[in-house]
Order: C-alpha cells, then structure tokens, then sequence
C-alpha cells in the first residue's frame, strides 16, 4: 500500500472565468510546481469524469442543465462572482469525479491518504445554485460517493478554508452519517457559519462550526485541532475523514485575514493524520479548495505533500502542551455551552 496517491491533471487549467478573476488557471500552475521535487515519491494519477446520476444525487436537473449550457457560450455568469467558460461544465465534472476518484483509492486499500488536486473548488456550491467560485460540491459528492457505494455509515468531513463552507453544510445538515466541522474566519463571505448552526432534526449536533476572527495564527488553529477536533472525532469515531482543504487562511493571501503559514498547514495535516490513524485504519482523503496568492499556495500544498508522504505519524496526544490565547478561550467557552448539548467530550 502507497503511503499517498495524488489526482493531478492539467485539464483543469481549461476552466477559464478570466485571467483577472483570482480563481484562475494559475492556481494550477502553482500546484504542479508544489509537486515537481515529489514526483519520484508520490504516484501521480490522473482526474476522471463524475457519473451523470452521481451527480444529480446532490444537485438539481434545473442546475446541472445551466451549467451545462454554459458549454455553447464563451463566458456565462454561473452567479454574481463565479464565471464559466465554454470548457466549464466538462472541468466542473472532472473536479467532482476526480474527487469521487480520490475517496475510492482510500477506501479500496490502494493508498493510505489522497490528495485530489482539482478545480473549479466546491464547497460553496449548493444544491440549486453557484457561489463563491464553485460549480459542483466535489468534496459532498465525494462523502456521497463513499456513503452510497461503499455503504459508509460515519464521515467527517473536516473544512480548513478560510470561508466558511455553507454548501457542504447545507446538504448535509440533516444527514447524521456526516459530520460537518468547518473552522473559518468570520465576519467573512458566505456571512453563514454561526456557532448556533448545529444541523437539523435526528442530525442536530452534526454541524460544527467555529468562527475565528481575523488574525488567527498557527497556535489559534492548533487549538482547535487539539481541544474541538481531537476530542470530537474520538466521539464520532468516522470510517473516513475528508478535508475541504483551502489555502486561503495563509498570511499572504489577499481575500482572508488570517496569519496562518505553510508550517501551520502542515501541522493541521499531522493532527488530522493522527486522528485518522487512531479511529479509522488512516483512512484520509484531502480535496482542493480556495487559496489565492500563488506562491503561499505552491508553499502550502508543498507543506502538506510531505506531511502525507510521511509513515510514521505520531499520535494525536504526543503534541506539545499549546498556550491558550484569550481569543480562543472566549470561543471555548461558546463552543461549551452550544455543543455539550450534544457531545459529552464538552459537557461541563
């Protein structure tokens, strides 16, 4: 078994919603960079379509066919910030299957973690409509993928991205076989995210969410790994974890606020490694999201690559003891009194 298989294509550098636009080809470019001095470790394989019916699983007909008819025109306006071109909708399907592609080589023992580079990203993408420079939920249609055939019963689903991913949550927020848990900066776009949006009916409890403010720094997230993620899978216990894996949460990049670096980065995938390991035989699988300033994406992506290259992960309790700021004890006490309701790990 590989420790890591990467699904990389430069196919998706063919969607184009304008060189100005910040989720452009160049993001791929920076991301073939991050793989050049690994190519000799890491098997490299390339993206595939998504099934037609797979797709509709989570998206409605009306949707599909807008995005599909964007194919005949040179430049469509999917929503207010989030362009096609003619190559589009095929790109847009190549994410969505590549990411489905991802979760199989875990699942089927050929790789221990993946790491499906793609784009268009997803997590903004709701059921009906795009947003937020997505046009599928490649990282929802992954869950769905390993819920429905691999007959999978517990997914985390672990959002690091800088926004908060209000499409993922929405499709799963009354699905209690996935676990939803997005760290993010708020105020920010989408504007959702609330600490209070915990999921509804027999999965209230499934959707955690923990708005930072701006400034957060590496020591801000390895908190929250430590004292809301850790104990909360532990609880959980998933047969699979999938990170929604943005870069946008970097020092560098213009549309967050945060001050996290590609160290930073790396250890959330050492944290997120070790719990795979203790709960679910090391089943992990990343997707890409957001990250805008090229170079703090290429620094990133390199950051995690080693990380997942690595065979000796240690164990989630080996971490050294992290100050606790006065920042996330505010939070931490929020977070308390919303999910000890439903999470004995932080009752009082």
């Amino acid at each position: 078994m590989s420790e890591i298989v990467v699904f990389h294509d430069l196919r998706f550098c063919h969607h184009d919603p304008g060189d100005d636009h910040p989720e452009n080809a160049k993001r791929i470019q920076a991301v073939e960079k991050a793989l050049d001095p690994l190519r000799e470790r890491i098997p490299i394989e390339p993206g595939r379509l998504i099934e037609p019916a797979d797709l509709e699983r989570l998206h409605s007909p009306a949707y599909i066919r807008f995005v599909q008819e964007s194919a005949n025109r040179e430049r469509t306006a999917l929503s207010s910030d989030t362009f096609a071109s003619a190559a589009t909708y095929e790109t847009a399907l190549l994410a969505a299957g590549t990411a489905q592609a991802a979760v199989e080589a875990v699942l089927q023992g050929a790789c221990r973690s993946s790491f499906a580079l793609v784009r268009p990203p997803g997590h903004h993408a709701e059921f009906g409509r795009s947003m937020g420079y997505c046009v599928f939920n490649n990282t929802a249609l992954a869950a769905d993928h390993a819920l429905n055939r691999f007959g999978l019963e517990r997914i985390l689903v672990l959002d690091w991205d800088v926004h908060h991913g209000n499409g993922t949550q929405h499709l799963f927020e009354a699905d209690p076989r996935v676990l939803v848990f997005s760290v993010h900066q708020s105020p920010l776009f989408p504007g959702t995210g609330h600490l209070t949006e915990v999921g509804i009916g027999k999965a209230e409890g499934f959707t955690v969410n923990v708005p930072l403010p701006k400034g957060c720094s590496n020591s801000d997230y390895a908190l929250v790994f430590d004292r809301m993620i850790t104990p909360l899978t532990h609880a959980f216990r998933p047969e699979l974890i999938l990170v929604s894996a943005g870069f946008d949460a970097h020092f560098r990049d213009p549309l967050g606020g945060m001050r996290v670096d590609a160290e930073g980065f790396a250890e959330m995938t050492r944290s997120v490694m070790a719990l795979a390991e203790e709960v679910c035989c090391g089943r992990l699988a990343l997707i890409l999201e957001g990250g805008y300033d090229l170079d703090a994406l290429r620094e990133s992506v390199g950051a995690v690559l080693m990380q997942l290259c690595r065979s000796d992960v240690p164990a989630s309790t080996d971490r050294m003891p992290i100050p606790v700021s006065g920042t996330f004890r505010k939070i931490w006490k929020r977070f308390c009194a919303v999910h000890g309701l439903f999470w004995k790990c932080f009752a009082a």
